[in-house]
């Protein structure tokens, strides 16, 4: 597992959360319950703390670091997209950082916020909770709606499921050379989900 101790400090994986082998967790890393950690993704916590909450989806190559002024946290129910970069920050519950976003130290973002794709948010921003922000500096667009919201936590079913689909069923395996005459189709079967509740609780 690509877990790595700096100076006697382990990171903390929670229970049914998935790690993918090409993914890492350096230093004072703490990951909550039912996380999913995709390839390519780095959370290195050497200057300070790293916190998870649980439920996340830290999507592939996302970069998740400190700074030395503040720990960084990401609260739960959040998706931080494929190649987002969170540093010295706090993302509040349910919030959906896009793809390639790059959220800077000391922000904070209120609970339930979605930063468009490409977005910056600059240094010390501070974000009211569903707010959409946008562009290079990010700026407030508007209030997301509450059935945007309904929306926002419905799909990110998907992810949760993931997690748990991955933890049961991906393995590394050798390619075929040619495509089978049945070949099933990849199938995440998503339910509306509340997350304040536990994913697992979706699957008894």
């Amino acid at each position: 597992m690509p877990c790595y101790e700096f100076q006697g400090v382990r990171p903390v994986l929670g229970p049914g959360s998935y790690l993918h082998p090409l993914a890492s967790l350096i230093g004072d890393v703490i990951v909550g319950p039912g996380c999913y950690i995709g390839p390519g993704a780095s959370l290195r916590a050497d200057f300070g703390r790293i916190i998870v909450e649980p439920d996340c989806s830290i999507q592939d190559n996302a970069t998740v670091h400190v700074s030395t002024e503040r720990d960084t946290v990401i609260g739960r129910g959040a998706t931080i997209a494929h190649g987002a970069v969170i540093h010295g920050c706090e993302i509040g519950e349910n919030c959906l950082v896009g793809i390639n976003s790059v959220v800077l130290d000391s922000a904070v973002l209120g609970a339930e916020c979605l930063i468009a794709a490409m977005s910056l948010v600059p240094h010390g921003m501070t974000a009211k909770a569903r707010s959409l922000l946008m562009g290079v500096p990010a700026q407030l667009v508007r209030t997301l709606s509450p059935e945007e919201i309904s929306w926002r936590n419905d799909g990110n079913g998907d992810y949760q499921r993931l997690t748990f689909e991955a933890l049961s069923s991906l393995r590394e395996t050798d390619p075929l050379s040619q495509v089978e005459a049945d070949r099933k189709r990849t199938r995440i079967a998503a339910q509306p989900v509340e997350l304040a509740s536990s994913p697992r609780d979706q699957l008894s």
